[in-house]
């Protein structure tokens, strides 16, 4: 781990696998929270740009074999994983740049073991057993034969903060993907950038369907907030405070909207 790379991020957001500028144009700066430097700017996602990334990840979860194509997903997410170890040296220099994070601190927190985590979700995604043989159990007088099968909950919505940005980050979609899930990440205005260039990775070194996974960075706090109010979204991922969960969680009913803190995003149906 020698000097930092020079910045090169990917300063677009992801939707519908096309990375795009704003739907109005508009971007928002970028800070660097040590010396408060304008590293640059990032793309301004507006409510538009969420629905659409939501239509999208909808549309792919429920008209593509994303859900049902382990092997699909297992190459899909070897592919990321192979991409970020590429691309550690840009991941870490965005990370100490726009998270404030100490050089010495990334092989463990922020960036070589977060990524490394991807492969813990490619093995996962190759081969979890999604069908489970269970014990039979006699019923008037003959033994009735049991499957327990886990099939991906849906479209997953995931929100995170600025702290450590890259691991949270992989740590919500990588499980998510690996399920079968799509995904809309909203990353926090604060390290848009350790999110946008996952984007630049799944957009142009895999085979990942359009829509699968969406991104869409703004300096809106409050963008999130759709995540958990539209029907289509299944499920939620958010790491934030309490208060903010809990009034989001009240915004509709429990029974269709969940709160995960971590996976499996692979409910069981018996």
């Amino acid at each position: 781990m020698g000097e930092l790379e020079t910045l090169a991020p990917e300063t677009r957001n992801l939707i519908d696998g096309e990375r795009v500028e704003a739907s109005r144009g508009g971007t928002f700066d970028n800070l660097n929270p040590a010396t408060e430097e304008v590293l640059g700017t990032c793309a301004d996602g507006t409510q538009d740009d969420m629905e659409a990334a939501i239509a999208a990840a909808r549309r792919a979860f429920d008209e593509t074999d994303w859900s049902r194509d382990a092997e699909t997903r297992a190459r899909c997410l070897q592919q990321l994983y192979d991409a970020m170890l590429e691309e550690k040296e840009q991941l870490r220099s965005i990370v100490v740049h726009e998270a404030g994070a100490p050089v010495t601190l990334t092989p463990w927190m922020h960036v070589d073991d977060p990524i490394g985590m991807m492969a813990y979700w490619v093995e996962k995604a190759r081969g979890f057993s999604y069908e489970q043989e269970m014990e039979p159990v006699p019923f008037m007088g003959r033994p009735q034969r049991r499957i327990l099968q886990r099939e991906a909950v849906g479209v997953v919505g995931a929100i995170t903060p600025w702290n450590v940005p890259l691991y949270l980050n992989i740590a919500k979609i990588g499980p998510a993907l690996a399920s079968g899930c799509s995904v809309v990440l909203k990353p926090a205005p604060d390290t848009p950038w350790s999110a946008t260039h996952i984007g630049r990775l799944a957009a142009e070194r895999t085979d990942l369907p359009p829509g699968v996974l969406n991104i869409v960075a703004s300096s809106d706090h409050l963008l999130g907030e759709m995540l958990s109010t539209d029907a289509r979204i299944d499920a939620v991922t958010f790491t934030g405070s309490t208060a903010v969960s809990w009034s989001w969680a009240a915004s509709r009913p429990t029974s269709s909207w969940t709160t995960q803190t971590s996976p499996p995003y692979c409910p069981a149906r018996p």
